[in-house]
């Protein structure tokens, strides 16, 4: 531990502090700490390159134009504040106003067009990698049975299996039981999925840096396919605890009261879902960003005051990204918990209720 602290202060007095003290004394302007997070946490149509916000990893941009027709080119034919021609159609990044940061069409009277937009972005572009991560574990340790029978995989392979047979055993088998096959397809894959993506949004270069979890619409893409499992698979006995619980009659009519609180219950579940997954994730890279803009934040108030505060800066961010991944692991843990609880509930109920009758 000691030699890991001296390294720690090797690197900063030797490279970070003195790279800090030149940005900061080459670099006058004001620094927008609000545009500097947002910009980080955001998605964008290129992967910036490590240590450089000039260059940037070009990706594929897909629209539509205001008269039908697709066009495909490079995000790197869209420079910052210029605009690219296609087939009769301009395009540039809007740079303010209700666009900002999209591309957008340059109409003939100077207007601009949000045209459909699928194009492959830094979350897109991301969210495949990590998909593509997920499957390619899965099937290695498929291959892996198949070729070793139930020898226990080691290292990787051994972690993976580790984390799978903790995850059926001690969360789909307990509440599904013998249903838990059933579902367990989604859920292993939601938890994967959800856990690849907090890591990869810890890594500075390429493939990480995508704030994906961060990302409301896909914490709630997610919370949706939970929804839509629980309703769509729900039996007599979840609908009638929704439409007609158990509970005295002057409360369920003439007024419907608890009908209306039930029937709310069941789209608050995944709204919980989908901001209790964004939030965590969108505060723990937010903390991190702020630790870092204490530098050049203080860095005005001359070098001893800057030292001090980039030791303390980078030693709560270095802690910080260690916690991170914990959190990373929880995070997808408590989503594929409560996604099982919701199903469970949802598929599983009753069937106490259904023995004591036959019986």
């Amino acid at each position: 531990m000691k030699r890991v602290l001296a390294i720690f202060m090797i690197v900063v007095a030797t490279v970070v502090l003195p790279a800090t003290v030149k940005a900061s004394g080459d670099n006058q302007e004001e620094i927008n700490p609000q545009e500097i997070i947002f910009h980080h946490l955001g998605d964008a149509y290129g992967w910036e390159v490590p240590f450089s916000h000039e260059y940037r990893i070009p990706l594929p941009i897909i629209v539509n134009d205001n008269a039908g027709k697709w066009h495909v080119f490079s995000s790197a034919r869209l420079s910052e504040g210029g605009t690219f021609a296609d087939g009769g159609a301009e395009y540039k990044i809007a740079t303010g106003g209700d666009y900002s940061g999209k591309v957008v069409q340059v109409l003939a009277d100077g207007s601009e067009y949000r045209p459909c937009d699928i194009s492959i972005t830094k979350d897109v572009c991301a969210l495949f990698i990590a998909s593509l991560l997920v499957a390619w574990m899965a099937f290695a340790l498929v291959r892996f049975y198949k070729k070793n029978g139930m020898k226990a995989p080691r290292r990787g392979m051994g972690a993976a299996e580790m984390l799978v047979d903790f995850i059926y055993t001690g969360v789909l088998k307990d509440s599904l039981k013998e249903k838990a096959p059933k579902y367990a397809g989604y859920l292993l894959t939601v938890f994967f999925l959800i856990f690849f993506m907090n890591l990869l949004g810890l890594i500075v270069i390429f493939p990480g840096g995508a704030n994906l979890t961060g990302n409301i619409a896909v914490t709630l893409v997610l919370a949706v396919c939970t929804f839509v499992i629980t309703n769509v698979k729900g039996n007599k006995h979840y609908w009638k605890d929704i439409f007609w619980p158990d509970v005295p009659l002057w409360l369920k009519f003439p007024l419907p009261i608890m009908p209306l609180i039930e029937v709310f219950g069941m789209f608050t579940k995944p709204a919980a879902l989908c901001i209790r997954l964004f939030a965590n994730m969108m505060g723990g890279h937010m903390i991190v960003i702020v630790l870092t803009l204490l530098i050049f934040i203080f860095a005005k108030f001359g070098a001893a005051v800057l030292s001090v505060t980039t030791v303390v800066s980078m030693a709560f961010s270095l802690f910080m990204l260690l916690l991170d991944v914990l959190i990373s692991f929880i995070q997808a843990y408590v989503f594929t918990m409560l996604s099982t609880l919701f199903i469970s509930l949802a598929v599983c109920g009753g069937g106490e209720e259904e023995k004591k009758v036959t019986a």
